[in-house]
């Protein structure tokens, strides 16, 4: 019996047997529970699949690689081989609603170029599985909330890839100012980007969501939020330009730069950029500054503030098995997940706003 007609049976069960409604999500989340470990399928095995994923899924204690969906018949070869992937659970984008059959796959994991979320995290969705999806969530705001709604509608969690945010020196930041252990903060300055050096790759094609603020920019709108613990409010003004205008055309961003206003007037200044490497978040409170430099990398996040040192050193791919460690536990205990969609949403709202006011060369209220 698939999880469909399963999720079904149960909550027809359940309100015959007098006890009420039983959300299928909850129907699930214990099913999942009597698993020592959730099946997850990769979708899309490019880079981060490849070297960071595959091998954290080899160390996580609540998940485990159970199948892959690729258009690339090569790459399925190889992983069945190197992953020991039984054939029943490898699919290509043709076969992928399918996957709904499979009771080997708890979770389906998005890790496809931006303009192709949407499409799969709902069809996913509709599968009846629950899903994680990298980020950024999606191209625009009403492409987020389409996904958030179609999860809601098959009471499945969704989770969006925020590797940061479980890991411990990002943790330690976010303590120190939402404890007010310094004072209030009063600014910050964040920066994220690298030199990329590929010319063809889904980056440097608008139509497929790339440029630097889909990518990177979305390290340095985490950071900012997160440094100041509030949403900004406005886009003071922004700047997008392209260094290197034969790679990146027809108006995409190679660097992205963005005043974001938070309530109280407090300023956050963000830096973004696919021709330099830089890496690094300073929250200006009223007793010292909190220092982190990298502050969003794969390994090596440190800082400093007065209270002391944060250095909590770890080796990759650590990040990626704690996020899908404490996102599949989460699941298992039926619980909502620490980094929902709505928080992948917040993101692309202030991306569209910053384009936005780079565009127009105005204030643009959030």
């Amino acid at each position: 019996m698939n999880y469909i007609s399963r999720r079904n049976t149960l909550k027809s069960l359940a309100v015959g047997a007098g006890v009420g409604l039983v959300s299928p999500f909850s129907v699930f989340s214990s099913t999942s529970a009597r698993k020592e470990k959730l099946g997850i399928a990769l979708v899309g095995l490019g880079y981060y699949s490849t070297d960071l994923l595959a091998p954290a899924l080899e160390k996580t204690e609540n998940c485990y690689l159970a199948g892959i969906v690729t258009g690339t018949p090569s790459k399925a070869a190889i992983w069945k081989t190197k992953h020991n992937i039984p054939e029943k659970n490898i699919y290509n984008y043709d076969t992928f609603d399918s996957i709904a059959e499979n009771p080997d796959i708890d979770v389906i994991y998005i890790v496809l170029p931006p303009s192709m979320h949407k499409e799969y995290v709902i069809r996913a969705a509709k599968a009846g599985k629950h899903v994680w999806c990298e980020k950024p969530m999606a191209m625009t705001v009403e492409e987020c909330q389409a996904m958030i709604d179609a999860c809601n509608q098959a009471n499945v969690s969704l989770s969006i890839g925020y590797r940061c945010q479980h890991e411990p020196n990002t943790q330690a930041f976010q303590k120190i100012v939402k404890e007010k252990s310094l004072g209030d903060v009063l600014g910050l300055d964040c920066a994220a980007g690298y030199r990329e050096n590929r010319t063809n790759h889904w980056k440097q094609k608008k139509e497929m969501g790339g440029g630097v603020i889909y990518d990177m920019g979305v390290y340095a709108i985490q950071g900012a939020r997160l440094g100041a613990d509030m949403e900004p409010i406005a886009v003071n003004s922004a700047k997008v330009w392209a260094e290197r205008p034969e790679i990146y055309q027809d108006g995409l961003g190679e660097v992205v730069e963005a005043e974001l206003e938070f309530p109280g007037g407090i300023i956050g200044t963000i830096k973004t950029s696919f021709a330099e490497n830089i890496n690094f978040l300073n929250i200006k409170c009223e007793k010292g500054m909190i220092e982190m430099e990298p502050f969003s990398a794969y390994a090596g996040n440190k800082g400093k503030s007065p209270l002391g040192e944060i250095n909590f050193p770890f080796q990759q791919p650590m990040e990626q098995v704690w996020q899908m460690d404490n996102d599949a536990k989460t699941i298992m205990e039926g619980k909502p997940q620490a980094v929902p969609g709505e928080e992948g949403l917040r993101d692309i709202r202030i991306v569209e706003a910053i384009l936005e006011s780079a565009e127009k060369g105005q204030k643009v209220v959030i």
